[in-house]
């Protein structure tokens, strides 16, 4: 049976077939002998599908959980392996790389004669398929990795390797090591400037940033910045670069034509300690997680001063800016929660229980699924729901309204051609291919489909 064909086999309302007249009556005897249905959705499903979903490494639980980010509810957990922390999205959307590590959980100041027993066979980076949320793949080689970048063409990992103090450059398809560079001890923070050129990895113990050229894979420069710097990102148009210092409660801006810092802005507050940092999109705010100081700070770019706090849960570390902008997600490590934070406001509007000790979060957009049907058809619109998996096969779920009415349909997931997924109309079916014309936020898009 093609593709095509079980898409026809999956429609069950009398109304909907007298529409499909490509599924002939041979195929309806065939469905009706075999009693094929499509999976039953979710009560709670919504038909139109979440804009995006955010991404939650647990290190203690050494899961991840999966979050809708527009009701707010837990999808699903992923099982990982031992302390997941760094978590990135492939270029392509396809794929999540997740840090995972061997290493016992220690703070700076604890007695290393006291620590359980490293483990080097969990150490590795795990790769999550977006499509199915499983773990497909580890690649092994990198020792203790905590925060890791992608290559804008995805080919690379530029992975901060804590108690060997390298980046370590791993190719992944084959997941051989490229390069391993020295920079200093215990890297942590890694960051990726816009163009790709450049990937500044931090030294929590040497209190400097590397500068790698990903061109040459070398570091090209080294430079001091605040006390046990934790993470570095750059501005949207890469002429800037910020880094926290978790000890001395500083964030420093870097200038990243000469890679000198040119402002130390220093937040205040009882234990506050900057974590991570992310810039906005259009370049105008970063925004600053502090740890054990409990907040979120909003720091505007053009005077260099803290302009917004809130207050959101216990040692907030990773942090996330939703796609659209318009939301901020931290994780809150001792409190087991995330704190979602409305942009605008600078309110808490919402926390979310997850996995054990939270670390790192990332926003992803719902990916999109390729819609098979038969041709010669035309509908008022698809709307395609939340994703889903039976027995490996149906990926996703959609409400097909035609002209006879509304009804459900399952939809195969297609890993290389993408077809817009959140509402379409009108849609015309024509030999072999939807395409779908403006309909609010949509732009016009073509995807082929198959044909029986």
């Amino acid at each position: 049976m093609t593709s095509a064909t079980r898409l026809c086999a999956t429609v069950v309302s009398a109304s909907l077939l007298g529409i499909l007249g490509a599924c002939g009556s041979n195929e309806r005897d065939s469905r009706e002998a075999d009693q094929t249905t499509p999976p039953t959705p979710p009560p709670a499903a919504s038909a139109s599908a979440p804009s995006h979903r955010f991404f939650v490494t647990n290190e203690m639980s050494g899961d991840m959980t999966v979050i809708d980010g527009d009701t707010h509810q837990v999808v699903t957990t992923v099982p990982l392996g031992k302390r997941p922390r760094g978590i990135q999205l492939s270029p392509d959307g396809a794929s999540l790389f997740v840090a995972l590590s061997g290493s016992p959980i220690a703070g700076p100041e604890d007695d290393a004669s006291t620590r359980p027993p490293v483990d080097p066979s969990a150490d590795g980076i795990g790769v999550v398929d977006i499509a199915t949320l499983r773990l497909t793949r580890v690649i092994r080689g990198v020792s203790d990795p905590e925060l890791l970048a992608i290559s804008r063409d995805g080919r690379r990992l530029y992975i901060a390797s804590e108690d060997t103090g390298m980046a370590v450059v791993v190719d992944v398809a084959s997941g051989a090591t490229i390069a391993t560079l020295p920079v200093g001890g215990e890297p942590e923070g890694v960051g990726i400037s816009p163009d790709g050129r450049l990937v500044y990895m931090t030294s929590e113990a040497d209190d400097q940033v590397s500068v790698i050229d990903t061109a040459r894979n070398e570091v090209i420069k080294q430079f001091k910045v605040g006390k046990r710097p934790r993470q570095a990102a750059f501005s949207p148009d890469g002429s800037r670069a910020y880094v926290t210092g978790e000890m001395d409660g500083t964030v420093s801006v870097v200038d990243t034509s000469s890679h000198t810092v040119t402002h130390a802005i220093r937040l205040a507050g009882e234990l506050v300690r900057p974590m991570e940092v992310d810039v906005s999109a259009d370049g105008r705010t970063a925004y600053v997680t502090t740890g054990r100081g409990r907040t979120l700070v909003a720091i505007d770019t053009a005077t260099h001063q803290p302009i917004r706090a809130v207050t959101v849960g216990a040692r907030p570390w990773g942090l996330a800016i939703s796609p659209d902008g318009k939301t901020l997600y931290t994780a809150n490590g001792p409190s087991n929660d995330v704190s979602i934070v409305d942009a605008e406001s600078f309110t808490v509007v919402a926390t979310v229980p997850a996995g054990t000790r939270p670390w790192g979060v990332l926003a992803v957009p719902q990916p999109e699924f390729v819609v098979e049907l038969k041709p010669q058809m035309v509908s008022r619109g698809i709307r395609l729901g939340p994703s889903f998996a039976e027995d490996g096969e149906l990926s996703s779920f959609g409400l097909l309204e035609s002209a006879h009415g509304s009804e459900t349909f399952g939809a195969r997931e297609d890993g290389v051609m993408n077809f817009c997924a959140r509402e379409l109309g009108p849609v015309e079916l024509r030999a072999g291919e939807i395409r779908a014309h403006e309909f609010g936020q949509l732009q016009v898009c073509t995807a082929q489909v198959g044909v029986a």
